[in-house]
């Protein structure tokens, strides 16, 4: 049994502030054990690894973004940030690419000690405008005890052009084992005090990453990751439409990560 799978869910997103808009959208995940990349590459006939398939993995899609091998980028970041331990297994949620198309609005690495402790959880938040910024958090001892972790994080990268900058997130995560669950609340200074501006969530219950089960995902959400963009166009369409404001994009982080 490989720790790599695929999670059947839902996205759905909740717009508070000025007006309430909302949206859901059922979604199957990836999660790949990156060094586990190349065994399914050999095993799955649907699956691929930096090669063109039905449903396929890339480098380049993440990290760097140049190809190169994920696992030691992971690693350096984790170092940069000051994060004292032995990485063990590296764990990435992300949507596959289908077709040879992908577009990850959020990726997310869960780092983990030779132990299995959960140690860093690396978010990787990607825009329409080709832009992308991750968020490096340390994940305290003993804080998964309850199955839960929770983290908080200034915005620092422009997502949208209906979300203003000064905001912060604060996340609620359930680690992928038989379901996993990301819980983020976006606040935003209102009349003095934090106003939670916007709820998003990603759930999912575990599926065994095989043809059979890639098969099965294709024929029930297919074109997902077009599905994606497409929604992204649509829903920012809808909150023109009803008058939210527009943000202009400022300049992007000038590091890759931050810690």
């Amino acid at each position: 049994m490989t720790a790599s799978a695929l999670y059947q869910g839902t996205v759905a997103h909740r717009r508070l502030r000025p007006f309430v808009h909302a949206f859901r959208y059922r979604v199957y995940s990836l999660l790949v054990d990156l060094d586990e990349l190349p065994t399914l590459d050999r095993n799955l006939r649907l699956f691929a690894y930096n090669r063109a398939g039905l449903f396929s993995f890339h480098d380049r899609d993440h990290g760097p973004r140049d190809g190169s091998p994920l696992r030691p980028w992971v690693e350096r970041q984790l170092r940069q940030a000051g994060l004292d331990f032995t990485p063990g297994p590296i764990a990435l949620l992300c949507f596959p690419r289908l077709l040879g198309h992908v577009f990850n609005p959020l990726s997310v690495y869960f780092c983990r000690d030779g132990e299995g402790a959960l140690r860093a959880i690396l978010y990787e938040v990607k825009n329409t405008f080709g832009q992308q910024h991750g968020y490096l958090l340390p994940v305290a001892p003993g804080e998964e005890a309850d199955g839960w972790v929770r983290q908080s994080q200034d915005k620092h990268f422009y997502v949208s052009p209906f979300l203003p900058m000064e905001c912060r997130y604060r996340f609620r995560i359930h680690a992928p084992d038989e379901r996993m669950a990301i819980l983020i609340r976006q606040t935003a200074l209102e009349n003095g005090a934090q106003a939670e501006t916007l709820v998003a969530t990603l759930t999912g219950q575990r599926r065994p990453l095989d043809d059979a089960t890639l098969g099965r995902m294709a024929l029930s959400v297919p074109l997902l990751t077009l599905k994606v963009v497409a929604a992204i166009h649509w829903q920012a369409l809808r909150l023109w439409w009803k008058g939210a404001r527009f943000h202009r994009r400022p300049d992007p982080p000038a590091t890759e990560v931050t810690y």
